[in-house]
């Protein structure tokens, strides 16, 4: 065994199984995590190297796989204050601010909640696909605020980011919207793509072209000339809510790209220096991946635009 390496050993337990899923089933990697050690010729059966995937071996056929030491990631670790709301061996869930980007990209490579949790989860990351790194499993945007779960092993990455694609995530948000929604609850349906006018702006596009996408809204308070909106999404699209609130008209206060700030709300925005989406990731809901468990959080509504929604009329929490 080398320094940098671990060793899983076990018994297949049960026959019939294609061995990337029966391994994975036995030593808590990811099937694809499987796969790749099987490629490097980091697994054995009954002490021979086995590298087919599909291949399906008898129960109780003993196997040894050998794990390297995680990689460290390519992005820097840096020392910047997170809320964590929950955090176990497996995940980690923090109430992201408005301004905070989450992943390194383009204009934007450090400073992000990747470098954050880099730092705050320095040694307990066992490695998602090799690397040491955080599993990003979904995002928010930079000016968007509120809840995030975030992967630490890579058997919890596939378990969250499968519940992703089957849309069983339990998500709510809040908006404020510009003007007052008619109905006052409803379904918006509309697959969102790359706008083909500005390619930086998502848009409702034809059916086969984008991404199947639907919110459910109610309306929960009128305010002056807007409303304050619980959004609840079946899916998770780019700027989901965004375009689907400003498709039916009602853009949300702040919106730099959806929306255009009204002449009553100009100067409330510039006097509180309001200057990003109405919009705050207010509750999250999966099945933990390890334990099997529901699990829900919730985020109280940020000072900034708690603020607005009083300034509009609204009641104070």
């Amino acid at each position: 065994m080398g320094a940098c390496e671990t060793i899983i050993e076990g018994i297949i337990p049960t026959g019939g199984l294609r061995l990337d899923r029966a391994l994975a089933d036995a030593s808590g990697l990811s099937r694809e995590r499987v796969k790749a050690l099987m490629d490097e010729g980091r697994v054995a059966l009954a002490g021979k190297p086995a590298a087919q995937a599909s291949l399906k071996p008898a129960q109780g056929t003993p196997f040894t796989i050998r794990v390297p030491e995680a990689v460290p990631a390519e992005a820097a670790a840096q020392d910047i204050p997170l809320s964590v709301v929950y955090e176990d061996a497996h995940l980690i869930v923090v109430d992201k601010p408005a301004g905070l980007v989450v992943h390194p990209a383009a204009g934007n490579l450090d400073g992000t909640l990747v470098n954050a949790l880099l730092y705050h989860c320095r040694g307990q990351l066992s490695g998602i696909g090799g690397v040491a790194r955080p599993g990003i499993v979904h995002r928010i945007d930079k000016d968007t605020s509120g809840l995030l779960v975030v992967a630490k092993t890579d058997a919890a990455h596939e378990g969250l980011a499968r519940q992703f694609a089957d849309h069983s995530i339990h998500r709510v948000y809040q908006a404020v919207t510009s003007g007052v929604p008619v109905p006052a609850s409803g379904t918006v349906r509309g697959a969102i793509g790359r706008s083909e006018r500005d390619r930086k702006k998502m848009a409702l596009v034809a059916d086969g072209r984008g991404k199947h996408a639907v919110t459910h809204y109610r309306t929960i308070e009128l305010l002056q000339g807007a409303a304050l909106v619980e959004c609840r999404l079946e899916t998770g699209r780019t700027h989901q809510v965004r375009v689907h609130l400003a498709s039916i008209g009602h853009a949300l206060m702040g919106d730099p790209v959806y929306g255009r700030p009204s002449s009553q709300h100009k100067p409330l925005l510039a006097r509180l220096g309001f200057r990003r989406q109405a919009l705050h990731a207010a509750e999250l809901g999966f099945i933990h991946p390890a334990s099997g468990e529901s699990v829900r959080f919730t985020s109280p509504t940020p000072v900034d635009l708690r603020t607005l929604i009083v300034e509009l009329g609204g009641r104070d929490g």
